[in-house]
């Protein structure tokens, strides 16, 4: 378990949070700027200490405010990855890898040379020196460096938030893989949902330095009461496993959680049995009394309508629906939801485009 109690004021904000959070995989923060999710991260580095706080990672306890205890920073097991890579100029890749190798002893080391150029696959880039690297060669090494560390906590603040939506394209697997193939817990500082949703196994969501929301991504993201689900970029996750594989059309098959139900999805071959997460945005949500076979729409799933709220724009509204314990969020008009007469515990079909679901 990760435990961390922050009480922190200055003049125009305040941080006051008490957070219980997984002591492996993924937790992302969230938020809009300025609520607090970089002092958090630095507060936990040790680089600003809260006048009130706690912060037990696993065994470790790096400050205990309470009994007069605070580690320094250089004395925390941590990694840190910032928004810019920040390598030497004057060092080659191997050369910077190194510098964060060897600070570690070589019988604490827990990831090695070889397993990190691998895992980020930047072993092509060794000879070369950082100006001659693009920007997201450069955050994979700036990556690889914290992780040679060996870190107990590896702490991430918006290291996409610097590069383009191609840059970022080529980055999110490697970080998909340090999260399947790594057992370092990860603190992931952001503000794009999307990044979070495919990333992140639990979720903080924080306003104005307080946490409104702590819990698994799936469940948190689906939650009406939360400011997430009246953004544009509202939707769910669901974690499906690959159960079929169409080459002609190239369209993935995908069996639900815990239910019969399938989805297909475009994407390239995977084996059967692969875990695969998607993304189902609410506005890619349709609703109908009837499950519609002559479509173009494939993924056609029956739903039971459970909650219903007003959005952001007065024009529609947000309805939440259980797909056989799956849920699902759909952005309708207001419109439709009267010609529908909806109404909790109605039963209907969800319409998805396979190439409106994210994977």
């Amino acid at each position: 378990m990760i435990d961390v109690r922050l009480h922190l004021k200055y003049s125009a904000f305040a941080l006051d949070v008490d957070l219980h959070l997984p002591g492996s995989g993924v937790t992302a923060l969230y938020g809009h700027s300025g609520s607090g999710k970089t002092t958090c991260l630095r507060c936990i580095a040790g680089l600003e200490r809260a006048e009130d706080g706690f912060i037990q990672i696993n065994d470790d306890v790096w400050q205990d405010s309470r009994n007069g205890l605070f580690v320094p920073p250089h004395k925390r097991a941590l990694g840190y990855v910032f928004q810019e890579a920040s390598l030497f100029v004057h060092l080659s890749v191997r050369a910077n890898l190194e510098f964060g190798l060897k600070r570690i002893p070589r019988q604490q080391r827990r990831v090695d040379m070889a397993q990190a150029t691998e895992l980020l696959g930047i072993g092509h880039l060794l000879d070369r020196h950082p100006q001659h690297l693009s920007g997201g060669e450069r955050q994979r090494i700036g990556i690889a460096r914290a992780l040679l560390t060996s870190p107990s906590l590896l702490l991430m603040d918006e290291p996409l938030a610097a590069l383009d939506s191609q840059r970022k394209g080529e980055i999110l697997p490697y970080l998909e893989r340090l999260h399947d193939e790594l057992d370092i817990p990860v603190l992931y500082v952001s503000h794009a949902q999307d990044e979070v949703a495919r990333l992140a196994d639990h979720i903080v969501l924080l306003s104005d330095g307080k946490a409104l929301a702590s819990g698994p991504i799936g469940e948190t993201l689906a939650r009406l009461d939360l400011p997430l689900a009246r953004g544009d970029d509202a939707g769910v996750v669901i974690d499906g496993a690959v159960s079929a594989y169409d080459p002609h059309y190239q369209l993935l098959t995908l069996q639900l959680p815990a239910s019969a139900l399938h989805m297909r999805v475009a994407h390239a071959p995977l084996a059967v049995g692969k875990a695969l997460r998607i993304k189902v945005q609410a506005r890619d949500v349709s609703l109908s009394l009837q499950a519609e076979e002559h479509s173009s729409i494939l993924n056609r799933l029956p739903v039971t309508v459970t909650q219903e709220i007003s959005a952001d724009n007065s024009a529609h509204v947000l309805v939440r629906l259980d797909a056989c314990g799956t849920p699902l969020l759909a952005r309708i008009t207001r419109f439709s939801r009267d010609q529908l007469q909806l109404h909790p515990g109605q039963r209907l079909w969800a319409q998805i485009k396979a190439v409106a679901v994210l994977a």
